[in-house]
């Protein structure tokens, strides 16, 4: 009897309650939404406790500052950090492309980014990933912004909302708002994933310190990384399961719409190790846009000792 009672509450005991943010609640994140539903992170012996920052910045600031063990967002935000003095490490990937789209009521498809010419073109603020890879596209086409093309910044999540306001001609957004966009009358005008190739568009996030100090924990987010990759691709229904839970408040057939779009283009990444083409095209355009010099290594910033080992498993 004694046994009984007491096996409950030691398994109990030895899962740790880890602090986690995500830069915005998005289902380019699905993978995360579907290990914890999925147990997988519980399994491997930690409970997270996941909040939206609001930003990649503000991802990142919750790690440096402690308020967070780990976060999601544009991994730029640690070469950043790095040529500066500071902190910071990538541990895995979660998002494998660029997960945006051009999304507008009244234009046709865009085949030439010269065609944003005269465009108003709503975004996440400077120095988020859509503002980022937004601002690449159009000046490598020649565009002056704010002379030949406007970008008007709003908080993250609302560049829908502000699209269908009338505020600009095109919103550069990701799911579910996309789909949310499309079952009001919106179109897809411009794919970002295409354009750009693999792109490390979302990473995870740690401090040097985790890494020398809890190198279990870390081993643990990778694992039930992976086995939740692996459950996104192999089993969509599932996925679509967790996606509507998620978002309760949208109606079922709009978050499958976006589930098949986002395997459909393949943007959730498949594996936890982030790969150096995906890396290096993503450290291009940063430098390209002057955010980072460009003075760090791929292993100097990544450590994918962890993620090899939760692949292999």
């Amino acid at each position: 009897m004694l046994t009984s009672l007491t096996a409950p509450r030691l398994a109990r005991a030895a899962t740790r309650e880890v602090t986690f943010v995500e830069a915005v609640h998005n289902l380019g994140y699905i993978d995360l939404y579907v290990g914890q539903h999925a147990g997988y992170f519980e399994k491997n012996g930690i409970k997270l406790n996941v909040s939206a920052a609001g930003g990649d910045t503000q991802a990142f600031a919750a790690v440096l500052g402690g308020s967070a063990m780990f976060g999601i967002g544009d991994p730029t935000m640690v070469p950043i950090s790095v040529e500066k003095g500071g902190p910071g490490k990538v541990v895995g990937s979660v998002v494998q492309r660029a997960q945006y789209f051009g999304v507008s009521e009244t234009l046709k498809p865009i085949t030439d980014p010269k065609q944003f010419k005269g465009l108003r073109i709503v975004t996440s603020p400077d120095p988020n990933t859509n503002y980022s890879v937004t601002k690449r596209l159009l000046t490598q086409a020649g565009l002056v912004i704010g002379r030949d093309v406007q970008i008007i910044q709003v908080s993250p999540g609302t560049e829908i909302g502000a699209m269908l306001a009338g505020q600009a001609d095109v919103a550069i957004a990701y799911q579910p708002g996309v789909a949310q966009a499309k079952s009001q009358g919106a179109h897809i005008v411009f794919d970002f994933s295409n354009a750009i190739g693999p792109f490390c568009n979302t990473g995870i996030m740690v401090l040097d310190n985790t890494i020398k100090g809890n190198p279990d924990i870390i081993q643990s987010l990778c694992n039930g990384f992976q086995q939740a990759m692996r459950r996104t691709y192999a089993d969509p229904a599932f996925a679509k399961q967790v996606a509507r839970k998620e978002f309760p408040q949208l109606p079922p057939d709009v978050i499958d719409n976006a589930i098949d779009t986002e395997l459909q283009y393949r943007i959730p990444s498949e594996s936890v190790v982030v790969d150096e083409a995906q890396w290096d095209n993503l450290m291009k355009m940063q430098v390209y846009l002057k955010n980072i010099e460009g003075t760090t290594k791929f292993e100097q910033i990544v450590d994918n000792s962890f993620a090899r080992k939760a692949a292999a498993g």
